[in-house]
């Protein structure tokens, strides 16, 4: 039973898929292989190899969060998610803020899959290019493909990310087993792990947990992707919140696998050398030029994946802002053949297409473009943070009367709040200047569409009523 009633139906198309796809929509939107890709190296160097207590210290906080989202879900089972619960349980310019900033680290994640899907497509099939026209036919008729299958609905999306995922995962897991084995053999050639493979503070405690924390929030941020479809999803306040709790933990243990399995395969030096494409390197030492195919077809597999999950993701999220009108209102419609809100997929998919082919020849712009893709994470974080605090401000009245509320629903979300702030100014104090003002520009873009809702469009979202749940 449901704290508020929410409608069946909204134009999208109700009980399309179940909660294992609605699960693996989530992870695709983290991109294991390609994530791992771009971290493993600098995990290693950062925690001095305690990767794995770092993965999984860093998997409490978000399998708490991910409770958050289960419990609000539980209340509104809207595509909007935190947009909406921000909006209606704590304030509404908060909430337009938070929509903004989940249409933004959305966005830009995908840009950034996008940018390596031809590199790493080549590196599948054993080539390389280094021609600007060749990567960006093959990064646009990737992501125009993404795009068709978004709009042809979530019953086919769901189906295609399935099968990626099942190679993708089979690929990174056995590499990762293989791995294993290999240095815990002592294969030649590989770093033999110590206890200090145990700990937060890495080998001789070398390492920073902090450092490692950091790139680990960055690896895990994405798994909310399951929320969002669902109004689509079977028993739509009860599975969506399954979804992205199993997500978090299955992405735990992909990455805890795949980072312990493969960091000590090859000497330290070796690792850092190849850090570009650590995954491919990794497998070569494993097994050869072949198999470092079979591993680039993972990461390849990956950012294709993350491609679709991002245009189906925020495309919702859009859609979602523009029924309440803090958004353009064409973009809240849904194609009554597909059941899916064409209008937003496609601005997202073309907007993502084309932002790609600035950056790929505007060479100018690659360093600028560079720091607004590593702030990503952080806007995640920010947003993630957010939740949080609804979930607290929704479910007030029953904290205060039941220990079990005021611990899971006050206490824990306070503490998982209060650990991603931590990570936010860690990110800012260590970041460059450029990429702080790039966080400060996207928020101020925020502010300036939220005056342009609230007076231009004139949204009725700005008006509505604080809501908690009863005692």
């Amino acid at each position: 039973m449901t704290d508020v009633a929410t409608p069946d139906y909204t134009g999208l198309e109700p009980d399309a898929i179940g909660v294992t796809e609605d699960t693996v929509i989530g992870m695709a939107a983290s991109a294991p292989a390609a994530s791992t890709g771009l971290t493993i190296a600098f995990l290693a160097a950062a925690v001095a190899y305690g990767s794995g207590p770092i993965i999984i210290l860093t998997a409490i906080p978000m399998l708490v969060i991910a409770n958050a989202y289960r419990r609000l879900n539980m209340w509104n089972a809207n595509c909007g998610a935190s947009f909406e619960w921000v909006g209606r349980a704590i304030n509404p310019y908060l909430g337009f803020q938070t929509g903004w900033l989940m249409v933004a680290a959305y966005i830009l994640g995908t840009i950034s899959g996008v940018e390596v899907l031809a590199p790493t497509v080549l590196a599948a099939f054993g080539s390389s290019s280094s021609s600007t026209w060749g990567n960006i036919a093959i990064d646009t008729a990737l992501a125009l493909v993404m795009l068709v299958i978004a709009i042809l609905g979530i019953k086919i999306t769901a189906r295609t990310q399935i099968g990626m995922a099942l190679i993708e995962y089979a690929i990174l897991v056995g590499f990762g087993i293989v791995g294993l084995v290999f240095v815990l053999g002592h294969g030649h050639g590989s770093y033999h792990p110590t206890s200090g493979w145990l700990s937060p503070t890495g080998v001789g405690g070398a390492g920073s947990p902090a450092a490692g924390f950091l790139i680990a929030v960055f690896m895990f941020t994405g798994w909310d992707g399951a929320i969002y479809v669902n109004e689509e999803t079977t028993r739509r306040h009860i599975n969506p919140g399954k979804a992205v709790m199993i997500a978090v933990a299955l992405l735990a243990v992909i990455y805890t696998l795949a980072t312990v399995g493969l960091q000590g395969v090859v000497s330290p030096a070796k690792l850092q050398a190849n850090s570009a494409s650590a995954l491919v390197y990794i497998a070569q030492a494993l097994g050869g030029g072949g198999w470092g195919k079979v591993m680039a077809l993972s990461v390849a597999l990956s950012a294709v994946a993350s491609t679709g999950a991002g245009i189906v993701i925020t495309a919702r999220i859009v859609y979602s802002m523009a029924g309440q009108r803090t958004l353009p209102p064409f973009l809240g419609t849904v194609s009554r053949r597909f059941a899916t809100p064409v209008p937003a997929s496609l601005v997202v998919g073309v907007f993502v297409i084309g932002i790609t082919w600035v950056y790929l020849l505007a060479t100018s712009v690659q360093n600028a473009f560079t720091d607004v893709v590593d702030a990503t994470g952080l806007l995640f974080s920010a947003f993630y943070i957010l939740t949080a605090l609804a979930t607290i401000a929704y479910y007030r009245r029953r904290i205060v009367r039941r220990l079990p509320d005021l611990v899971w629903l006050g206490v824990l979300p306070l503490a998982a709040a209060g650990f991603l702030g931590w990570i936010i100014v860690k990110s800012m104090l260590q970041a460059g200047a450029p990429e702080n003002w790039s966080i400060l520009g996207i928020v101020v873009v925020g502010i300036v569409l939220m005056f342009v809702a609230r007076f231009g469009l004139r949204s009725p979202f700005f008006a509505i009523r604080r809501e908690s749940a009863s005692a």
